[in-house]
């Protein structure tokens, strides 16, 4: 049985993923976020902790005794502060595996016309999450941080990896196939510690994202 945490947990992707993790018996599942009732009907699928991301004691409490802590937070203001309160909680809770969802272009890594229509359209949103990925990468934890294209709803699960420092020409991926990746993680986590993923759908190159 693998513990497993998820922080943002009313988060469009985070729902997905947990859709996998309610239907696997061999998971137990902790959500934690900001107004709880929002998930009150998964109280018998879950346990529910309410909480800030960017408070540590909050984010230790729902994390001791856990395996794993998925994190699907977002914001460009908060960012950061999460990712430290998340660093400070995990080691606090002495818990070492941590999935982390970024951005692209973080290290500027989108190549020509698409890379320049991201920066224009991300603009500070990059600068933070790129705060945060390197403070991740610092925390001597076992991350695996998780770098989507642009997303989408498409009822698919289609994604290649790209690594750091490889440039990410993919325009979009599915929600759902950033879940399912998540998943794999979860189910096998050994498997990208300290990696920085970028994940898109193959043959989606282009300028910008095709529903943009």
């Amino acid at each position: 049985m693998v513990k497993v945490v998820v922080l943002g947990a009313h988060g469009r992707v985070a729902q997905i993923v947990e859709k996998f993790l309610f239907a696997d018996k061999d998971v137990q599942t902790s959500l934690f976020l900001r107004n709880a009732s929002r998930m009150a009907d998964k109280k018998n699928q879950a346990t529910i902790f309410e909480g800030s991301a960017t408070d540590s004691a909050q984010l230790e409490k729902a994390m001791k005794g856990q395996d794993i802590v998925y994190a699907n937070l977002g914001g460009k203001d908060d960012i950061d502060l999460e990712a430290e309160a998340t660093v400070e909680a995990m080691q606090n809770a002495h818990v070492k595996r941590l999935i982390w969802i970024s951005t692209l272009g973080i290290y500027d890594e989108v190549p020509s016309k698409f890379g320049e229509w991201n920066k224009e359209t991300l603009g500070d949103y990059i600068t933070e999450y790129a705060k945060a990925a390197k403070r991740i990468e610092e925390s001597g934890l076992d991350y695996t941080i998780i770098r989507p294209t642009w997303m989408t709803d498409k009822n698919e699960v289609d994604y290649e990896k790209s690594e750091k420092g490889e440039p990410i020409k993919d325009t979009e991926v599915s929600r759902k196939s950033v879940a399912a990746y998540v998943y794999h993680l979860i189910k096998y986590p050994k498997e990208d510690i300290g990696k920085s993923i970028g994940l898109g759908k193959p043959g989606t190159e282009g300028d910008r994202p095709s529903w943009y």
